[in-house]
């Protein structure tokens, strides 16, 4: 007995052979009598099936517009998670005044910048993470660091960094000591990137607190006057009260 497309019957006998011209057959109303269904052919999807996941496949759309004019360094796919480690600062009122009149002069040359909602000092670059990979990815981070222990650092000096893309703009606030205990961190961290084939940390990095943004590559406009005004080391000088770390997604 050979096999038959899913709208045909196949035949019992050599009676229903002989038989099948005077037949008109489940589904081919409409056709010659005794005429065989077309090769292939299918039952016809419902129009409320074909549309039911519309859209569901599309990609996110990226506006920048809607993240202050960031752009991504790397495209968006399902099941990645954008993820670096780094050591948050809690910023004191103090702190943010002081932020607040920097920020004004700073704006005197470039208009566009705005302070940082968060600040942190990074130990990582930003790396992709597989969503499975995520727990333990921290349980190696809190295997690596448990042994820390607590310490201080200052930051007493303005510098100005951009991105690797150049697409943003950032005033720092670099670390001028205990820069060998991030190294110790960051070389823990970079064996954690390491096990999961992800990309370790810079080679001479510049620790630095980042104070405030703006999109693009603003060096021009403030290395030179603009950065020897924001330079009164002595306001600047900050420690870290404890160690910690966190995952950012």
């Amino acid at each position: 007995m050979s096999a038959a497309p899913l709208v045909g019957y196949s035949s019992s006998g050599s009676e229903d052979e002989a038989e099948a011209g005077d037949r008109v057959r489940p589904g081919a109303e409409g056709r010659s009598r005794g005429q065989s269904p077309l090769p292939g052919q299918r039952l016809p999807v419902p129009d409320s099936v074909l549309h039911m996941f519309a859209g569901t496949e599309e990609g996110p759309v990226d506006d920048s517009a809607q993240h202050g004019g960031r752009v991504r360094t790397f495209p968006h796919e399902r099941g990645n998670w954008a993820t670096h480690v780094y050591v948050p600062y809690e910023a004191r009122e103090e702190f943010l005044d002081l932020l607040d009149a920097l920020l004004c002069h700073a704006q005197t040359y470039v208009p566009r910048l705005v302070r940082m909602e968060a600040f942190h000092l990074s130990l990582s670059q930003s790396v992709v993470l597989r969503h499975h990979w995520i727990l333990p990815f921290v349980q190696a981070l809190k295997d690596r660091v448990a042994s820390f222990q607590r310490f201080c650092f200052t930051a007493d000096q303005i510098k100005i960094y951009t991105n690797q893309e150049k697409t943003r703009t950032f005033v720092g606030l670099e670390v001028t000591s205990g820069h060998a205990h991030f190294l110790d961190l960051v070389a823990e961290v970079d064996r954690v990137m390491e096990e999961f084939d992800l990309s370790t940390f810079y080679q001479d990095p510049s620790f630095h607190i980042s104070l405030a943004w703006c999109v693009g590559d603003a060096r021009l406009q403030m290395e030179g006057p603009c950065l020897q005004e924001l330079q009164p080391a002595s306001w600047w000088e900050c420690t870290l009260g404890s160690l910690r770390y966190d995952l950012v997604r």
